[in-house]
């Protein structure tokens, strides 16, 4: 019996053994698989087919700024010269102030006109994604982009993109903006004659917005080449500037000095500040999508001030931006706190928590980085 137990004892181990052996190798051999899966090809190989007029959609991520819709319709404006059927889709709806971009009025709202964007979408040869790299920033529409077949094509600027469900693309975040992206795309692609007035008023406003007016870091001396080139086209630069700043009501003004006035706390051993905005003074100043543009960078202007954060208590959740100076990583604070990302120096995120317990959150990841704040 105990020589009946014994060889039990052996068999079992070595069935052990052998099992562990077999995980093992199908683990080792699925990684050696999925890690010589092909990423997205370089975007320089659709070059050939723009000359090949098919069914396109132009995509961005929600709530619109005026550099995702800069990138989309000067993207736009320069492929419908090749007889292409182009189709503009944002996720959501969009600041009035970028309303007067050449094309902004056949843009596709897919909240308002789901049918009419899917049917758009569903009839694609190729799709591309701007100013975006991860699905889940299309809110509702990112399901029916994950599902989609055509050809799917990145064209970004910010950190951890998803390659794996783009065909074609270029992520660069050393690149100011995706406009600036949209320009080097085209000049890539030897058709710089395209260039017309209504594409370089595109992309000279996502410059200057998402450069802050030519003051960010990420500016590089390519950025004003860019300018210097559609200036030479023609560009006319004020008629920009005024659409993008001087296009407002004079409720967000009055708002902007409520906000300054009541909802700014300054952190001054943190070098940190702190603008909360509750609901109640989104409805009190009928503030509207992009009201809140550029709310964020006024405490920018304190001296010291490294790090500074926006939170608006929006209805399905809190809504954070945040900007930064010196060493601090934006892109890093956001992704570990508030589920969310971006830019070193500008990112965003989010939280499912009430307003009042992010901010107090807030207040003690900042203690958590007090001495990257100093």
């Amino acid at each position: 019996m105990s020589t009946i137990i014994s060889l039990r004892t052996k068999w079992t181990t070595n069935i052990t053994a052998l099992k562990i052996i077999i995980g093992l190798w199908f683990h080792l051999t699925n990684h050696k698989l999925l890690s010589s899966l092909p990423l997205m090809r370089t975007i320089n190989d659709i070059f050939p087919l723009l000359d090949k007029p098919v069914n396109i959609a132009i995509t961005t991520h929600q709530k619109p700024d005026a550099d995702a819709m800069g990138s989309s319709l000067g993207l736009y404006n320069f492929l419908i010269q090749f007889d292409h059927d182009v189709t503009v889709i944002s996720p959501t709806n969009w600041a009035i102030w970028v309303n007067w971009m050449p094309g902004a009025k056949k843009v596709i709202d897919y909240e308002l006109q789901k049918q009419k964007a899917e049917a758009a979408l569903d009839n694609a040869n190729w799709l591309f994604c701007l100013d975006f790299n991860n699905f889940d920033r299309a809110k509702k529409l990112a399901p029916k982009l994950a599902a989609l077949k055509c050809l799917k094509i990145l064209i970004d600027h910010h950190e951890a993109p998803d390659e794996q469900n783009f065909d074609y693309g270029v992520s660069d975040t050393t690149r100011s903006s995706t406009c600036e992206m949209i320009y080097d795309f085209i000049l890539a692609s030897g058709y710089k004659d395209k260039i017309t007035t209504d594409v370089a008023e595109c992309i000279y406003a996502g410059v200057v917005a998402d450069t802050g007016s030519f003051r960010f870091p990420s500016v590089s001396a390519n950025v004003h080449r860019i300018v210097a080139d559609l200036k030479d086209k023609g560009l006319l630069h004020t008629p920009v500037h005024e659409a993008l700043y001087d296009n407002f009501l004079e409720n967000r003004l009055r708002f902007i000095g409520n906000v300054l006035l009541n909802r700014m706390e300054i952190f001054y051993e943190y070098n940190t500040a702190l603008i909360a905005i509750p609901k109640s003074d989104l409805i009190k100043y009928n503030i509207k999508t992009g009201d809140t543009e550029g709310l964020v960078n006024y405490p920018m202007s304190i001296q010291g001030i490294k790090l500074v954060a926006l939170v608006i208590d929006r209805d399905e959740e809190r809504k954070w931006s945040f900007r930064s100076k010196g060493d601090f990583d934006c892109n890093a604070f956001a992704r570990k706190y508030f589920e969310g990302g971006g830019h070193f120096y500008a990112a965003g995120g989010r939280s499912s928590d009430s307003l009042p317990e992010t901010v107090k959150r807030f207040k003690q990841v900042i203690k958590e980085n007090e001495s990257q704040l100093q």
